[in-house]
Formats: structure tokens, C-alpha cells, sequence
């Protein structure tokens, strides 16, 4: 039985115990033994992060110790798989710089808030989004400073309506690396829950969770 490690807390605003609770079930029917902590203090336990195939940080806005940073990503580099959506993964510890090369990507922005705005798939062949077609979804789109060695699996396309300086701007929005021997995913989708009612939403985040695992 594979191991996953799901670790929620920060800002109550993106409703990060929910949304945890949204894939345990997932994980489970997966054949994973999925164990769930509201503490950052997993990430300073070697042992356990050792034992973990999956890692599911969903933190907005915490701080990492040098001593749970160097932990979280050593143990990515020897193979534990991290994935994770939004905030959760992608704006979850602002100070830690070695976690952000890590993910590949770091929220700046979401302008306009909440609105509505197209997913276009970019590499349809891939199995992460093979059968997906371009979507909507109504959410905040994450303007980010991202990973150039990112491989980008959808985009979106900034209107400028919000910032007229980047109009036309490509986004990216779903994306997968390699650190070490440890595989990354990254969606910016899943603000809230309900999010994952879009089903190609949740679709792409399910299949990215089996990804990166070990």
C-alpha cells in the first residue's frame, strides 16, 4: 500500500481543510494510506517524510523553518512525489526560496478576483490532460512567476481587462517537473472546493496526484 502525506493550514480563506478532504476518498480508492495533519511540524520529521509517496502541501501563506524546508526538499529530491493545487502548493511559503525552485512557480497576483476564464490545453497528448478539451471556469486566475524548465500542460491568456499590461499575456496554469528524483505537479485551479465540481478540474488534479507519486 502506497503512502500519501496531506498537510493543510493558513489562510481559512481558500478552505484548505476541505479541500483535502475533497481527495482523501480519491487517494483511498487509490490504494493509498492517506494520513492527514494540520501541523507543519511533519515537515522537520524525516522519518515520516521518508515513508511518504505523496506529498500534498495545502498551505496559504505559512512560513517554513530552515529545518522543515531542507526536510520537505530532500525528501523530494530522494523520490517522495509533491503535488498540490492553487495556494496550497504554488503560495503556500512566501520566505522560502529553496521551496519555490522546488515547485517551480510562485503566486504574485490574481487580477480581477474572481472571474471567468478560459483553460486552454497545450499538450493534449500527454496523459495528465489526454481527452481534455479547453474549459471555463469562474475562480481567481493566478498571475505567477514561473519555472522556465517547467513542462506547461495548460494555459490561459490574460485579457487585460484587469491590467491593461498584459493583455494577451499566456499563462501557465497546470505544470510538471522533476526535482531530484521526485516528480512535481502544480495546478492553479481549486480556490475553493467547489472548484472541483468543474470536472475537468478536478480530473486533471486526481491524475496529477497519481503522477507525481512514487
Amino acid at each position: 500500500m502506497k503512502r500519501a502525506l496531506m498537510v493543510w493550514g493558513g489562510w481559512d480563506g481558500h478552505e484548505p481543510q476541505q479541500c483535502v478532504e475533497r481527495f482523501v476518498p480519491f487517494l483511498r480508492g487509490a490504494g493509498y494510506e492517506v494520513d492527514v495533519r494540520d501541523s507543519m511540524e511533519v515537515f522537520g520529521d524525516a522519518a515520516a517524510l521518508a515513508e511518504a509517496d505523496l506529498i500534498v502541501p495545502c498551505w496559504t501563506m505559512g512560513v517554513l523553518s530552515a529545518e522543515q524546508e531542507q526536510g520537505l526538499c530532500a525528501a523530494v529530491r530522494a523520490g517522495s512525489g509533491i503535488a498540490g493545487w492553487h495556494g496550497g502548493l504554488c503560495d503556500a511559503f512566501r520566505n522560502n526560496t529553496n521551496y519555490q525552485f522546488m515547485t517551480g512557480g510562485q503566486f504574485v497576483d490574481h487580477p480581477g478576483g474572481i472571474i471567468e476564464y478560459t483553460v486552454n490545453i497545450t499538450c493534449p497528448d500527454d496523459p495528465l490532460v489526454a481527452g481534455i478539451a479547453d474549459f471555463q471556469i469562474r475562480s481567481e486566475c493566478y498571475y505567477m512567476h514561473v519555472d522556465p524548465s517547467n513542462e506547461v500542460l495548460a494555459t490561459t491568456t490574460f485579457t487585460g481587462e484587469h491590467a491593461a499590461w498584459i493583455d494577451g499575456c499566456v499563462m501557465p496554469v497546470v505544470w510538471k517537473r522533476n526535482y531530484g528524483a521526485g516528480r512535481v505537479f502544480y495546478s492553479a485551479l481549486g480556490h475553493v472546493p467547489a472548484d472541483f465540481d468543474v470536472p475537468e478540474c478536478r480530473e486533471i488534479m486526481q491524475r496529477g496526484l497519481l503522477w507525481a507519486s512514487r
